[in-house]
């Protein structure tokens, strides 16, 4: 097993939802909490869009959501869903159209705003295109486009109207006898997103897609996610995650699985423990765990590295992790195993020799879990 020791007072109390499936990825319940992203690429280029699905899935996407604003777009989506990896969500716009046809081109799921899309007729046609073609649904409430009576009732954007346009949402859909459906209530702005979620998870048990719209580039983008997401995951509020930034969707991905590993929602790579650095330092820490994120980032087991530059910390966070190394003196420094005390090693031969241990206990750990499977 990998040496991370139970702790009960770090247990988060997830909130009791349906289960979905989104293709094969189960979102709800008991299920994992899915990472999301969306590409960027125009739709219609098949060869782009695939190739960008495809590093998102690398990166660890459970599922990829595609813009899907005109006919060349749904066109292609037949082929995109053909190639691709994980379970493909097809992002709908008032033209009712592009839902059925993103439907039977084989989208996973459907993300749509029902009251955008026309009268009851259309919903029902949507509906009927989602059931014939075993689609689930997204309904994704966005305070920057809200119903204009909701706008009205309400003077502006705010956590009752957002979750009042996705109840109502739900009621389109379940009029119609369709339940297979996940709910977002998105806000660029973190304190009325938080709310809105807040609101939104007393008030329905449909599994809760989270996000902070619009979050800006990868640095302001990731602070915020980290703390409009984590704040709502920590109270036990979501089922998948997307972080929308202004950067590559593998950013996307990899900050979504930051937030969840920093909560122990979901594990995946290695976790890196190290220190900011300081005069103590026995080497260079911010060189080395630069070296290490690029070296270590093909390394899907999840496991700790503890890498520290001096003996002040250094010991006691290496007795938390799998591999540590902390600083010393004279240009070496103890290499820990396990939480123990393995040996010195000289600071030149750090790195080698920790991408070493760490792929060597990968490796164990993956034999072990697939024994166990068998």
């Amino acid at each position: 097993m990998s040496h991370n020791p139970v702790r009960p007072w770090r247990d988060i109390a997830r909130r009791k939802s349906r289960q979905i499936m989104v293709g094969r990825v189960p979102v709800g319940g008991d299920a994992p909490i899915s990472v999301q992203t969306m590409t960027n690429t125009i739709t219609s280029d098949v060869a782009a869009t695939v190739a960008q699905v495809q590093a998102a899935a690398e990166a660890g996407a459970d599922i990829v959501r595609v813009s899907t604003p005109d006919e060349a777009s749904t066109k292609a989506l037949r082929d995109i869903v053909r190639q691709s990896p994980v379970p493909i969500v097809a992002d709908i716009h008032f033209h009712y159209k592009r839902a059925i046809e993103a439907a039977e081109a084989g989208a996973a799921c459907l993300r749509i705003n029902p009251g955008n899309i026309g009268d009851a007729r259309r919903v029902r046609d949507v509906v009927q295109a989602a059931k014939d073609h075993g689609c689930s649904i997204r309904i994704g409430v966005n305070a920057g486009s809200l119903e204009k009576h909701l706008l009205e009732k309400y003077g502006e954007p705010c956590p009752d109207a957002m979750v009042e346009s996705g109840l109502d949402h739900i009621k389109l859909l379940q009029d119609n006898d369709f339940h297979e459906f996940k709910i977002s209530v998105k806000a660029s702005d973190v304190f009325l997103a938080a709310a809105a979620y807040q609101a939104l998870a007393e008030a329905t048990d449909a599994p809760i897609h989270l996000g902070i719209t619009e979050a800006g580039g990868l640095m302001t983008g990731t602070v915020k996610s980290a703390v409009g997401l984590g704040n709502l995951l920590w109270a036990g509020i979501g089922d998948t995650i997307r972080v929308s930034l202004s950067a590559d969707p593998v950013e996307e991905v990899k900050v979504g699985y930051e937030i969840l590993k920093s909560l122990g929602l979901r594990h995946r790579g290695v976790n890196i423990i190290s220190c900011p650095s300081c005069a103590r330092q026995g080497f260079d820490v911010i060189k080395t765990v630069e070296i290490l994120e690029k070296r270590l980032a093909h390394i899907k087991t999840p496991m700790s590295l503890s890498v520290i530059g001096c003996v002040v910390n250094g010991p006691g966070e290496a007795l938390m992790t799998d591999v540590g190394f902390t600083g010393g003196g004279a240009g070496s420094g103890m290499i820990y195993l396990d939480g123990r005390q393995s040996h010195k090693l000289a600071n030149e031969k750090m790195v080698d020799a920790i991408v070493a241990e760490v792929e060597q206990k990968a490796a164990l750990l993956e034999a072990a879990r697939a024994a166990e499977e068998s």
